[in-house]
């Protein structure tokens, strides 16, 4: 009774005009469309009666073939249904080819399967194709009603969208940037450059020979167990011989390549007394589709932890079909960008925030509070790739270029105004060289 009427949006006890959410420091609460809500609605609606369908045509299929087996059992003596079972070669998740020549990975398994299981599914496609008929014309009905609501909903979001619409002015000029320089790099992918008269270094011709006498006739599989000082933890990847034919005809490598190569690298920082100063960062565990940024984030954060702060950590990135190189100095705060693509490079935005997450939990794990934003620093001063396909191949030079000079000075090395002309040869195929006579010390 002392205190009189509660009035709502006050905090008593510590001055007139704080809020709540001022004095609670509570986040400022996201308007969230309505249209886009509806979408949502619809978006899971839609996922779900599709697993649903997915689930039933499954089991035509199945049913189909455990027919198509009882049959040919009783017609065929001693028949085995193992025999029908396809041979799989092992899948390396770390073998994903990336380039910047904007080629898609086909899944082999999805193709095997189609044309070894045709037949059943002929027999079973008219049923199946007519289920989902009816069950497409139901979900046609409820789309054109949902239409109808989210119509509604767009009216509400053109007022949001007026309000909305002078901070979404200041990122227009930001998008069309990016965009011009999507086109230009699909443009250069385009370009491939003839590799076939380029001379192969000894030690990768022996491993091509490896791989006509071994690899392919035997089935075999090349195994590479990556110590913990590496990448921070124990691991084991494979070299399949598709990787090494690739890689010895300039054609795009993937995350197992550039992996093996910085093994390699590791031999040579401690030869030179230098693995306190730079560290690598697994380019599979942190490269687009290779799990979700919150995982990625951590995984690089562990790794900065274990850093005295002047170490410097590279990290090769790929966005997707296109390699880049960052360098994550921690104590600094500091992330250099390096891109062998020509023009005006920018960094990639979940690459960034994945970066930007681990430099957060770094400083609150060594009790600073650090800057409000990390610096991001570009150093155009890279040579450039000639095509479409080269872009593994530089990062791969990159790195061997800076933890060649003692100094680290590679900020100095690859500033603006340095030339940018593209490697020579005989560089890339030094890099080759390297990688061959490493895998070739695995060979049986």
């Amino acid at each position: 009774m002392a205190l009189g009427p509660e009035h709502p949006g006050r905090v008593r006890g510590v001055g007139a005009g704080i809020s709540p959410r001022q004095f609670f420091n509570l986040p400022r609460p996201q308007r969230v469309k309505f249209a886009d809500q509806l979408k949502e609605s619809v978006r899971i609606v839609l996922q779900e009666e599709t697993k649903k369908m997915e689930a039933r045509t499954k089991q035509l299929v199945e049913a189909e073939r455990e027919h198509l087996l009882s049959q040919l059992s009783h017609l065929i003596p001693n028949f085995d249904p193992s025999m029908l079972k396809p041979k799989t070669s092992p899948m390396n998740p770390m073998s994903d080819k990336a380039s910047c020549s904007g080629a898609e990975v086909r899944s082999l398994h999805l193709e095997d399967d189609t044309a070894r299981n045709g037949e059943q599914q002929e027999q079973t496609k008219s049923g199946a194709l007519d289920n989902q008929d009816e069950e497409k014309k139901e979900e046609n009905k409820d789309e054109q009603k949902m239409g109808e609501t989210i119509d509604e909903g767009k009216k509400e979001e053109e007022k949001e969208n007026k309000d909305e619409g002078k901070e979404e002015d200041t990122n227009v000029e930001e998008k069309k940037e990016e965009k011009q320089d999507e086109e230009k790099h699909d443009e250069e992918g385009d370009e491939v450059l003839d590799y076939s008269n380029v001379e192969v270094p000894s030690s990768l011709q022996s491993l091509c020979g490896y791989v006509e006498t071994t690899l392919k006739p035997q089935g075999k599989i090349m195994t590479f167990n990556i110590e913990k000082e590496v990448f921070g933890a124990d691991r084991s990847t494979f070299v399949l011989h598709e990787d090494i034919t690739q890689f010895s005809g300039m054609e795009e490598i993937g995350a197992t390549v550039v992996a093996v190569y910085m093994r390699c690298l590791y031999d040579l920082l401690r030869e030179a007394n230098m693995c306190s100063m730079v560290g690598f960062i697994d380019p599979a565990q942190v490269s687009a589709n290779a799990g979700s940024l919150t995982d990625r984030s951590r995984i690089v954060a562990s790794r900065l932890q274990k850093t005295d702060g002047e170490q410097i950590f590279m990290m090769p990135y790929n966005p997707g079909r296109h390699w880049v190189l960052l360098i994550v100095r921690a104590k600094r705060e500091t992330v250099y960008f390096l891109d062998p693509l020509p023009g005006n490079r920018v960094v990639d935005e979940e690459g960034k925030n994945i970066v930007n997450s681990a430099l957060k939990i770094y400083n609150s794990h060594i009790g600073r509070p650090g800057r409000k934003a990390p610096i991001w620093k570009t150093l155009p001063g890279t040579p450039k790739q000639p095509s479409s396909v080269e872009c593994g191949y530089y990062v791969m030079r990159f790195m061997r270029d800076i933890i060649m000079d003692p100094s680290l000075e590679f900020e100095k090395k690859f500033a603006k105004g340095k030339d940018q002309a593209p490697y020579p040869q005989a560089a890339i195929d030094e890099v080759r060289k390297e990688w061959a006579e490493f895998v070739c010390l695995h060979m049986d």
